[in-house]
């Protein structure tokens, strides 16, 4: 009689051959050439935004660099009124309130526009247009991120939909203009979320050029 094969010994034999899998290339993850706070300069300069570069903050949970300037006679406004920098958003909400509306401190930053800097597209992107409904936005790419078959068919498309310019930063952190932005996309009106980002704003602006908040 022929001996019967041991069946468990081969299943196990051909599962183990089946799972071997072979070596795949490791490919390097994207790294930005120099730090957010220099490729944010270098962009503001390149997209001629005329401000003060504040550094890289969490605002409504995106993580952006905004290019503003102090509105002096506003902000000597609200130093006689006591009235300092505001980033509680239920406070904020209520003076759009009609009721309100005619006693809030008036908007102390001129909000040039708004950075993102991120290793890639899509997160550069997540980032920005939030901003971008409120006034200019660009996005910071490392270079190599833009070389991408994914970029040319996905990232142009929507950045002009949403009017985002795009600066590219090479190897050596040299910066170029990739896309303008454009302003023929629809802006909002002033709401409680802009005068958020304007108070968050207002207060990085204080703090780094080290102007008093309000007086005793």
């Amino acid at each position: 009689m022929a001996a019967t094969p041991n069946m468990e010994s081969s299943t196990v034999a051909g599962g183990a051959k089946r799972s071997r899998s072979l070596p795949s290339r490791v490919v390097p993850p994207i790294e930005l050439p120099a730090s957010v706070e220099e490729l944010s300069r270098k962009a503001a300069a390149l997209l001629g935004w005329n401000g003060i570069v504040l550094p890289e903050t969490t605002v409504l949970g995106r993580k952006i660099c905004a290019v503003a300037r102090l509105r002096t006679d506003v902000h000597a406004e609200r130093i006689a009124m006591g009235v300092g920098p505001v980033v509680d958003r239920a406070t904020v909400d209520t003076w759009t309130w009609p009721e309100l509306a005619v006693t809030a401190p008036a908007p102390a930053a001129e909000i040039i526009g708004v950075l993102a800097v991120a290793r890639h597209w899509r997160t550069a992107m997540a980032s920005a247009v939030p901003f971008a409904r409120y006034g200019e936005a660009a996005m910071v790419l490392p270079s190599p991120a833009v070389l991408t078959e994914d970029y040319v068919g996905n990232c142009l498309p929507r950045a002009r939909a949403y009017g985002l310019a795009i600066v590219s930063a090479d190897p050596n952190a040299v910066t170029d203009l990739d896309l303008e932005g454009h302003n023929e996309r629809m802006i909002l009106d002033e709401d409680p979320v802009s005068r958020l980002v304007n108070e968050i704003v207002y207060d990085q602006l204080l703090r780094a050029t080290e102007l008093p908040a309000e007086v005793d």
